[in-house]
């Protein structure tokens, strides 16, 4: 009787939400059971966390090749989270592609981006205060987007491309469910994010290089139509009512996961996969994925203000000194509406470790959305920091891998 209760606990253990079943022998098991003082209250109620994960364990043969082995925890395509600034990943390599496949003379990344206006509640940008030569480009916007999580630069690469061409390149790269269709941080109506601005480039010497009108998308998203939580603020008032997603941003973490991939990885993807760039282009994205704002000479900044792990979670979590500085860390964080993600490849060349890990936690337990008043530093930091600490620890004691040559 004592073994048949124990066995039904396994097996009761073993079946997470949705009927999904959890490998108890995968290493995102051992490392939620190995360190029970760091995940119990999640483990023990995932649900309600809306936790899920996938690491990818990476593995290189004697010509150096990579092969890879997957591994996830509730992973769900129904279970909606918002997915906050983690969109301006694909955003930032869609907007390289672009300007590859136009193919007009003089037009690059550095090409001065003028960005005009046509229609109600569009903004003018003529200069980015951000870049220390003020340059607006969309050289100086992807690095604001990787080093800071820039909003704004976001939203004028998000102009630049439309919801149409957003939607088309990533259902040909095999991601027909993500859904960009928003600005970020502006309160626009639906028709307002459907029209982009005009944009013109120009060379240092003042020469029209290409003009791109406003452009009206005809896109089709499907709604985003999920209820959260028990009340939200609105204008200062709380609303006793589930607070609407209706309308949001939507991406997969196996899309996100996969798109980091094929950035690190491309040669492993077919080229109907991946994404256009060039080599330095892929040089250029994964540097300023890694490097920490101090590192950046333009634009500049505060590191007072933008500490190294400001935009690295895992491992990090909210720790303002590098708990690791062996290690780098290529990825996209985001947070919003108290979802936390980390789509991230972390490398230790010198203890021979090299692996992906993405995750997503929810840290609103009184579930009010819009109160400001999310558990990021009591559960969501702690938990990326742990959860990138025990799935580092274990890379530490697997065997057989040969060296990484870079």
């Amino acid at each position: 009787m004592k073994h048949l209760f124990f066995l039904t606990f396994i097996l009761l253990f073993s079946v997470m939400a949705n009927g999904q079943v959890f490998d108890t022998k995968s290493p995102l098991h051992r490392a939620f059971n190995d360190n029970p003082k760091w995940f119990s209250r999640i483990a023990s109620n995932p649900d309600s966390f809306r936790v899920q994960i996938i690491y990818t364990q990476i593995n290189r043969n004697k010509k150096n090749k990579p092969s890879f082995k997957e591994f996830s925890y509730r992973l769900n395509k129904e279970e909606y989270f918002y997915p906050a600034s983690t969109v301006k990943m694909p955003i930032a390599l869609l907007a390289l592609e672009k300007i590859n496949e136009l193919g007009i003379k003089g037009l690059t990344r550095n090409s001065i981006m003028i960005t005009d206006s046509a229609a109600a509640a569009q903004d003018h940008v003529y200069n980015q205060p951000n870049a220390n030569d003020g340059a607006p480009t969309i050289e100086n916007y992807i690095k604001q987007i990787f080093l800071v999580s820039d909003n704004d630069a976001f939203n004028r690469l998000y102009e630049f491309l439309g919801q149409e061409y957003i939607q088309r390149k990533l259902k040909e790269k095999g991601y027909p469910d993500v859904i960009i269709r928003h600005r970020l941080q502006v309160n626009r109506t639906v028709e307002q994010q459907s029209i982009t601005n005009p944009v013109k480039f120009y060379d240092t010497a003042g020469n029209l290089i290409y003009e791109q009108p406003a452009i009206k998308s005809n896109a089709v998203f499907e709604a985003t139509n999920v209820l959260l939580g028990k009340g939200y603020m609105k204008s200062g008032k709380l609303i006793n009512e589930p607070f609407s997603f209706l309308n949001k941003n939507r991406i997969y973490l196996q899309d996100l996961h996969h798109i980091l991939q094929s950035v690190i990885f491309p040669e492993q993807f077919s080229r109907k996969k991946r994404f256009n760039l060039t080599e330095d282009d892929y040089a250029f994205v994964r540097k300023y994925m890694s490097i920490y704002p101090r590192e950046s000479e333009t634009p500049s900044y505060d590191s007072s203000y933008y500490y190294d792990t400001y935009c690295k979670f895992l491992l990090q979590g909210s720790e303002r000194k590098t708990l690791f500085p062996n290690v780098k860390i290529y990825n996209k964080v985001g947070d919003a509406y108290g979802f936390l993600l980390d789509i991230a490849y972390i490398t230790d060349p010198s203890n021979n470790i090299e692996f992906m890990l993405s995750a997503v936690i929810s840290c609103n337990t009184d579930g009010i959305y819009n109160d400001d008043q999310y558990e990021y530093d009591a559960i969501g930091f702690p938990f990326m920091r742990d959860l990138g600490k025990a799935i580092y620890q274990q890379e530490l004691q697997r065997k057989g891998k040969l060296p990484i040559i870079k």
